[in-house]
């Protein structure tokens, strides 16, 4: 049988002295691999596990429920956020009522620098938005985010090079391995109709698109909000509101 991975994550309710050596030596007598482990929030365990038997798994979870000093709480094949968990030791915060909405903060760029490299690795069309106030680090993390993801990034439209409007992209631009970037604001207020069919036509491809402010990218197109996949929302700290009024502001001299 192929080699799986698992996630595995217990919650501690009496750390005594060689707990983790116990679930260690277990798991290795399972011949169960650990691949990963660390401390995940507070007094959580996770571990990321590989086994050539899935059956091993159901016993093993069978096994820690016995446990008196440990609750699993976790034991399933790993999400994208089980694998980030295990890496940072912390959980990315999701929305509780959309939870297509990710939230982070300046201080953890590192974070959603590797949260943006894993889903850019993904092939086939996916719209993500980026909400953020200037200045918060937006383009900074996509562009690191598509060096981790190796693939090359393209500018549609952006405020951080003179306000960048494309009307056309050159054949090898055009290339469905490529990070398509674009600024929802400079797209829809400060282009023209080449401008917009190049969007169209890039929205339509079996490609990465990347879209800050994606609030006034669907206020201002006949885009809405169930063509995202995922939004991601960047603050300065954890209570910042973020607030269009004043970007926008300068748009409509024009």
């Amino acid at each position: 049988m192929e080699k799986r991975q698992w996630y595995m994550e217990y919650k501690i309710h009496k750390n005594r002295p060689g707990l983790l050596g116990n679930i260690a030596s277990l798991l290795g007598m399972m011949s169960v691999n650990i691949l990963t482990i660390n401390g995940v929030e507070d007094r959580t365990r996770g571990m990321l596990l590989e086994t050539d038997d899935d059956g091993k798994i159901d016993l093993l979870g069978q096994m820690l429920a016995k446990m008196d000093y440990i609750t699993v709480n976790k034991l399933r094949p790993p999400t994208l956020l089980d694998i980030l968990a295990v890496r940072h030791g912390r959980y990315i915060e999701r929305d509780s009522d959309d939870k297509k909405t990710f939230r982070f903060t300046r201080d953890e760029l590192g974070v959603l620098v590797d949260f943006l490299g894993e889903i850019f690795k993904r092939e086939g069309n996916q719209v993500i938005g980026l909400r953020g106030m200037p200045r918060v680090g937006k383009t900074e993390s996509i562009i690191a985010g598509s060096v981790c993801s190796n693939k090359r990034w393209t500018f549609v439209s952006s405020t951080l090079l003179r306000q960048t409007v494309r009307s056309q992209l050159s054949e090898e631009e055009m290339n469905p391995n490529s990070i398509f970037i674009i600024d929802g604001i400079v797209s829809t207020m400060r282009s023209n109709e080449r401008h917009y069919a190049l969007i169209q036509e890039l929205m339509a491809m079996p490609a990465t698109k990347i879209i800050e402010h994606p609030d006034i990218f669907i206020k201002e197109s006949h885009y809405d909000y169930s063509t995202f996949d995922t939004i991601i929302e960047l603050r300065n700290t954890p209570d910042e509101e973020i607030s269009y009024e004043a970007i926008t502001n300068g748009f409509h001299d024009f």
